[in-house]
């Protein structure tokens, strides 16, 4: 499928794909701002906990740590790639408030004064349509939104009213060419239906039921009523469940539909670890990109799924038929809470783990010999 071309080729677009930035809870703890450390959690009442778990697990952790510390070798790795556009699903909130949403057992903030540890990594766009992004109320949501606009970083899928919520980020690729992306969330990740975006209250583009034909057909015509020619369509979801492999047939159809409709991409997450990969129609459909920043380091209980490996994902899209050219994937591993590259036996169990949960798309998965790996079919 990808030939002799790689990310950083003029005749395409190349878009960075990660899934959950968690910079919230212990994470913040370590950085140079950290923000009130409570937390009304039924085992955990302090933040700070999290950093201890982590320590225990895989030694200490400076502290503070610098900026580019959660992210370790990837920076120097995407300058090496050069994507044209990077997009990740924020799931933590920007803010001081002490506003916990009610009846909800994990919440993530993250303090105003330490986002340069998210424009370390120089997103473009945050997708914000999830499970966490009202965690703090709507305080706290305007925080965040008011925060990313300041740093120059677009957010997609939440709002002040449906109409900010459903309101694509825009990015300028050059002169002729340019990334739509629009952001939605689903109750099967979690997504209180009461945090849904309304005519005059705000909330996120939520998706009250993705088994109706017409669920679909309104993302891509609300996205694609922006679209000119040259443009490339992403639709970014937040659904499913944390664990495990299994794909809704309903998320399935969703994905197909989209694409039907004219959307170029789906990248989907919620899950803690990656989930499968299919090309439909020549477009890539991402059923969850796992985790690429959290603080679940030294928590037991799903060891099987190597939640310690993490992926990053780079899809390259011929403009001109917004078909994909290449799919790669920069694996990597956390460890005191930093990211690192992996070892090759690493990379060969998440080859040949992605290859078998999507053994049902027909998806064939190779490690390069720089250790990234790549779709083929």
């Amino acid at each position: 499928m990808a030939g002799d071309r790689g990310a950083g080729d003029s005749d395409m677009v190349t878009v960075l794909l990660g899934g959950d930035v968690m910079l919230g809870r212990g994470v913040d703890q370590i950085l140079a701002h950290p923000g009130d450390p409570e937390l009304r959690e039924p085992v955990m009442t302090d933040a700070r906990g999290y950093v201890r778990l982590a320590e225990r697990a895989n030694g200490p952790i400076p502290s503070p740590v610098d900026w580019q510390w959660p992210w370790g070798e990837v920076p120097a790795l995407l300058d090496d790639v050069a994507p044209d556009v990077r997009l990740i699903n924020l799931e933590t909130t920007i803010t001081v408030s002490g506003d916990f949403a009610d009846r909800k057992p994990v919440c993530y903030r993250m303090h105003p004064d330490n986002v340069p540890a998210l424009t370390a990594l120089r997103p473009d766009v945050c997708a914000l349509a999830n499970n966490h992004i009202l965690d703090f109320g709507y305080q706290g949501l305007n925080d965040t939104l008011a925060t990313l606009a300041q740093a120059g970083i677009h957010g997609a899928g939440a709002g002040l009213d449906l109409a900010a919520a459903r309101r694509p980020a825009v990015i300028a690729v050059d002169d002729k060419r340019r990334i739509l992306i629009g952001s939605v969330a689903m109750k099967s990740a979690g997504v209180p239906e009461s945090w849904a975006a309304h005519r005059d209250r705000a909330g996120v583009w939520f998706i009250w039921d993705p088994s109706e034909r017409d669920a679909a057909d309104d993302v891509a015509s609300q996205l694609l009523a922006h679209r000119r020619d040259g443009d490339i369509a992403i639709v970014s979801v937040h659904w499913g469940s944390n664990w495990g492999y299994a794909i809704a047939p309903s998320d399935v159809a969703f994905a197909h539909r989209l694409i039907d409709a004219g959307v170029d991409m789906v990248h989907g997450h919620s899950s803690h670890h990656p989930r499968p990969i299919e090309i439909y129609r020549g477009r890539p459909i991402l059923y969850g990109c796992g985790d690429v920043l959290d603080d679940y380091e030294g928590i037991g209980g799903h060891e099987s799924f190597r939640s310690d490996l993490r992926l990053l994902y780079l899809a390259s899209i011929d403009p001109a038929s917004s078909e994909l050219i290449s799919l790669q994937m920069i694996p990597l591993r956390v460890r005191q809470m930093r990211l690192e590259r992996v070892s090759h036996p690493d990379s060969e169990w998440l080859r040949k783990t992605m290859e078998h949960v999507s053994r049902r798309f027909g998806i064939r998965v190779v490690v390069r010999s720089d250790n990234l790996l790549e779709v083929s079919r």
